[in-house]
């Protein structure tokens, strides 16, 4: 990432453009590394549950329990970011990532490594609220759409390349590998990130409402919990009905929401919905929410499908994944400077349209077919959703003034992340019903799971077809909110950045 791709000569008028550049770098980096882990334990699964002699249910609970816990810490970012400084916040997410790193390198058990992953996901839950604040306060509206574009790198290609980096690592050793190869790069950029960040406006006391934090966890919890069980074989037996905790998830979705409503009026949100009166912003969520489902459950999907249906190795899998994140990622930088000159529309509803089109030809693949087609699917899939994520995410936190950026970010992500769950434990659900129903009906054991993975490819496409129908809402914003002076801040006393640059020169 250079200088020229990250960020216009001239940044704001109150920071030098090459220290934005640098806060940019450090954070997207920082970002990238801790979001690589939401889904690296994908391939390794099979593994760990020879390993620490689990089912295949407890151990998909090392992915669904990471992006569950950031689920139920990004709600708490929109009031955390606007009370601490920007290198507390920094120092905190990776100090937690770190911490929960080494303990999974080290876990002797199956339960230590599970709470290990949560800790790490505490930590991942601050970084990406942080990087979209940072950036929406730091870069003018005509820089935006090319920045984000490098912004996509984190949101998408870092999940993306999570089953390709552990196919590899697996490979090489153990799954201890996974975290023991991810430790000392996560430390580096904590290090260079307390030295060289800057703080990002004034930290302001305020209290928390602490009945909104059990709301949320609860809420998304059950709401999760109740989807994973929904259609699997041992609905029946589950000690607690999927379909009733779902709906007493939704429930207390729906009292949190209330509670952050009648906060609004007579004191702190802790999470503030007054961002949803923003059509933009509203219309660029609910097409993210939409599109993480189908993506989300794409990628749990596929390696299942390359290695016990089509016969690959987790190596074989993880390189063929490698394209396509790839694909995303140099398409992301592209697709900002295309945002900036062509608006959102234009570019959403063909991302849109090709993502439900790949879709829907992962649903008629087979043992026979080929896996340089299914890397051909793959790459284009990867393609249509960079022509969505960069524009949603630039036109829905645009149309937002300052003081809403956190809450914006944090809604985003919170969402982001509730979707690629219920995503995950959608098609999953499916693909186990429909893989028993198969079995039943006399199918081999390959047989039935690849009935289920073409059902559940099938529920993905339906899920795009939704996509397109919100991408033809999406407008682009008008003109956002210009950055005020006083939000940039370098030392702990509140000196400019711009101030310090001219007592380094002097």
């Amino acid at each position: 990432m250079t200088e020229g791709t990250m960020l216009a000569p001239q940044a704001t008028p109150t920071i030098p453009a090459a220290r934005v550049t640098t806060v940019l770098r450090i954070l997207v980096l920082s970002t990238f590394v801790v979001l690589l882990n939401e889904t690296i334990m994908v391939n390794a699964i099979p593994r760990l549950m020879r390993h620490f002699e689990v089912s295949a249910a407890a151990a998909g609970w090392l992915s669904t329990a990471f992006m569950l816990t950031m689920a139920v810490v990004i709600p708490v970012t929109g009031w955390f970011l606007q009370r601490v400084t920007t290198r507390t916040a920094f120092g905190l997410a990776m100090a937690l990532f770190l911490a929960g790193t080494a303990l999974a390198a080290a876990a002797p058990s199956f339960p230590v490594l599970l709470a290990a992953r949560v800790i790490q996901a505490g930590g991942t839950a601050v970084m990406m609220p942080l990087l979209m604040t940072t950036l929406m306060t730091l870069v003018p509206p005509e820089d935006r759409g090319r920045v984000m574009g490098n912004i996509t790198l984190v949101i998408s290609v870092a999940p993306a390349l999570g089953p390709a980096a552990s196919g590899v690592l697996l490979q090489l050793g153990t799954w201890r590998l996974l975290f023991l190869a991810v430790l000392p790069i996560a430390g580096a950029m904590a290090f260079f990130g307390r030295r060289h960040l800057v703080n990002i406006g004034e930290p302001q006391a305020g209290p928390i409402d602490w009945l909104s934090v059990p709301l949320a966890a609860v809420g998304f919890g059950a709401l999760v919990y109740g989807l994973s069980g929904l259609g699997a074989e041992s609905s029946a037996q589950a000690p607690l009905p999927p379909a009733a905790t779902t709906l007493a998830g939704g429930v207390m979705v729906a009292l949190f929401a209330w509670r952050q409503l009648a906060l609004q009026r007579s004191s702190t949100p802790l999470l503030d919905l007054r961002t949803l009166t923003y059509r933009h912003f509203s219309v660029a969520l609910g097409l993210m929410c939409l599109s993480f489902m189908a993506l989300m459950g794409a990628f749990i999907l596929l390696p299942i499908y390359l290695q016990e249906v089509a016969g690959l190795s987790s190596l074989q899998t993880g390189l063929l994944l490698i394209p396509g994140g790839l694909t995303m990622g140099l398409l992301g930088p592209q697709v900002g400077k295309l945002y900036d000159r062509l608006g959102a529309p234009r570019l959403v509803v063909p991302g849109a349209v090709l993502t439900a089109v790949c879709l829907a030809l992962f649903a008629l693949t087979d043992a026979r077919t080929s896996p340089w087609l299914v890397l051909a699917f793959h790459m284009a899939l990867s393609a249509g959703m960079a022509f969505v994520f960069t524009p949603i995410f630039t036109s829905g936190l645009a149309v937002l003034p300052p003081h809403l950026y956190p809450h914006g970010s944090a809604i985003l992500g919170s969402l982001q992340q509730v979707a690629a769950a219920a995503g995950t434990a959608l098609v999953i659900s499916v693909m186990s019903g429909r893989a028993a129903s198969a079995t039943a009906a006399g199918a081999d054991a390959t047989g039935a799971l690849e009935t289920g993975i073409r059902w559940g490819f099938g529920v993905g496409a339906a899920i795009g077809g939704l996509t397109v129908l919100v991408a033809l809402l999406v407008r682009t914003p008008p003109a956002p909110h210009q950055p005020a002076e006083s939000e940039v801040r370098d030392d702990e006393d509140g000196t400019t950045a711009d101030q310090v640059a001219q007592m380094h020169a002097c």
